[in-house]
């Protein structure tokens, strides 16, 4: 299992990456996979020449309109759902001695998910006159996770409670935006996601808390001084609030970081 982590983050091509993680997610659900020894997992996961990676101060503002302007949006969606299968395998990889077989199987049930997500936005993108690659995209999203390669309670508070959370905050206004324009193709795609994603944040907090259980400590304040810490960002409603208690993840935690922001925002969707 850990080699066969590292073997995803090592691939270069997004298609090789999918190929590798169908067959592991095959054989561990088959039984016919070990975890085998700990196998030290690489500081950045390989990356096809295309797209050209940019800091996020240096991406170009998206000026397109139509085809062009969802292309764009479905690039950078599909750009994070590539960083986001590598994301799962590092965390096996790299925090999977310390696991038990049942977070294992949770954490492999999402990456074959963000696997499925960027099939579907490549899919998507190609029926559009698109490719992954086409665009630039921004090289901040590995940033979180070389912040947090050492300590796993840091690396559960801020991948997918903090910006996979993020992405249930959002998604429903592009899910809006197409549902408007008549793109039902779309709307599918991200609806896919969205459901995913909520299971997601669902699975972090469960290990999170598990994790808090596993050193004594208590999970909200813990929580809180992590994000403080590792997450330079802040978090800014408005809030998804159905979405996020569907992931069982309770409103005090982020309201308390929010501050003095108006949280009459958060949206009851």
């Amino acid at each position: 299992m850990f080699a066969g982590a590292v073997s995803v983050l090592e691939s270069t091509a997004p298609a090789d990456k999918l190929k590798r993680t169908e067959e592991i997610v095959r054989l561990w659900h088959a039984g016919e996979m070990a975890r085998g020894k700990a196998v030290r997992p690489p500081a950045r996961p390989a990356r096809p020449a295309r797209p050209i990676l940019l800091p996020p101060r240096e991406m170009p503002r998206r000026r397109a309109t139509g085809g062009q302007k969802t292309l764009a949006l479905l690039h950078s969606v599909a750009h994070i759902e590539l960083n986001a299968i590598d994301l799962a395998w590092d965390l096996i990889a790299r925090f999977g001695t310390s696991l038990p077989d049942a977070a294992l199987d949770e954490w492999i049930v999402v990456a074959a998910e963000e696997a499925l997500h960027f099939d579907l936005l490549s899919v998507r993108m190609a029926e559009l006159g698109g490719a992954y690659g086409d665009l630039p995209a921004h090289d901040g999203l590995w940033q979180a996770a070389i912040a947090t390669s050492g300590n796993l309670l840091a690396r559960l508070a801020v991948v997918p409670l903090v910006l996979e959370a993020r992405g249930l905050d959002v998604t429903p206004g592009m899910i809006e935006t197409f549902d408007r324009h008549g793109d039902c193709a779309t709307v599918a795609v991200l609806e896919r996601i969205y459901r995913d994603e909520i299971g997601h944040v669902a699975t972090g907090m469960r290990w999170f808390q598990w994790a808090c259980e596993q050193a004594n400590q208590p999970a909200e304040p813990t929580w809180c001084s992590l994000v403080e810490r590792y997450f330079s960002g802040g978090l800014k409603p408005p809030f998804n609030f159905q979405a996020r208690d569907a992931a069982a993840f309770p409103r005090s935690f982020y309201t308390s970081l929010a501050g003095q922001a108006d949280l009459s925002r958060g949206k009851e969707l």
